[in-house]
């Protein structure tokens, strides 16, 4: 089984042991469940501002208003004694990964590729996870793990192929795709991450504080990537209800709810579990595209689930 050393998820529970393995719980089950949910959405209306906002841009907008909710929650991350300037690496890190990049590629590939598509190559996760796991933290791959890591792929490919096989061979990807392969491998380095206990305890055991110190920094790259983009790109805002309307949906949903339950829910089952739920967020999109861009789920989508869902089963028996 995965091993890693997993940081407690509140304020006054005890740490993990390391090498204790966790049963998935309902509770667990459901928080990372919303994560996939909401990312579906994130990757639905990412689409439909295509025109309004630049990709890079939207992501840099939709953490600055992140960061203004979360900073109410937790200000005293900002002072000089929090511990958040004694470990730049750490939270430069942890903010390029999960702030500063995954979702400006991801809404980068949406500028070429559908949201069900980018949401395909993103249920990619579990191999990255388990590739990650073994080269670079030291984790042990369990057969249950690669049996559920199978499941969940043949339930992408019944999605990818339409249900018919022979429409694999004729698969042709586009650069979004590629830009959401990268955005990919840097949310299931960032996952990783999060098992590691290299920041203070009192940033770590607060949830808000522990996403408020990534933000700081992300932002810091986010703005970078921006400038690049207006300075190589005729970049442009239409502003209006709509693009302020997505602003706070991806900025209250795909960013802090959703890193919120994302992270806790990494902490009680670790990572390897948690990219497998993952996997739903396809059939999320393609549930989503069928409400908002009249794309109506097929047969093959319910098979798709039973299978992605069989994979989170049995990748997380003991």
């Amino acid at each position: 089984m995965f091993r890693p050393t997993l940081p407690p998820h509140r304020a006054g529970a005890a740490a993990t042991v390391p090498g204790m393995t966790h049963k998935l719980s309902p509770g667990t089950a459901m928080l990372l469940t919303i994560p996939p949910l909401l990312w579906a959405g994130n990757a639905v209306v990412g689409r439909l501002v295509n025109d309004l906002v630049p990709p890079i841009t939207l992501n840099l907008l939709r953490w600055v208003l992140a960061f203004a909710i979360l900073l109410p929650l937790a200000p005293w991350v900002l002072r000089r004694g929090s511990g958040l300037w004694a470990h730049p690496r750490r939270f430069a890190l942890l903010g390029l990964l999960g702030v500063g990049c995954y979702n400006a590629l991801q809404y980068l590939a949406l500028q070429t590729s559908t949201p069900l598509n980018v949401t395909l190559v993103a249920s990619s996760m579990p191999l990255w996870m388990l590739a990650l796991g073994t080269l670079f933290f030291g984790a042990q791959v369990a057969r249950a793990q690669v049996a559920g890591a199978v499941l969940s792929m043949t339930g992408v490919l019944v999605v990818l192929s339409r249900g018919e096989w022979s429409q694999l061979l004729t698969l042709r990807l586009v650069a979004g795709d590629l830009y959401m392969l990268l955005a990919t491998l840097s949310w299931a380095w960032y996952s990783w991450l999060l098992s590691r206990r290299d920041e203070p305890e009192a940033i770590r055991a607060d949830w808000a504080a522990f996403l408020l110190a990534q933000v700081v920094y992300g932002l810091g790259w986010s703005a970078a990537f921006t400038a690049g983009e207006w300075a190589l790109t005729p970049a442009r805002i239409v502003w209006g209800w709509p693009l302020l309307a997505t602003l706070a949906f991806v900025a209250i949903g795909p960013a802090v709810i959703a890193y919120r339950c994302w992270g806790l829910g990494v902490q009680r089952a670790g990572p390897a579990v948690a990219g497998f739920f993952s996997n739903l967020t396809p059939l999320f999109a393609a549930v989503l595209s069928a409400a908002f861009l009249g794309e109506l789920p097929k047969v093959y989508h319910a098979l798709a689930f039973a299978l992605i869902v069989g994979g989170i089963v049995v990748s997380s028996r003991r």
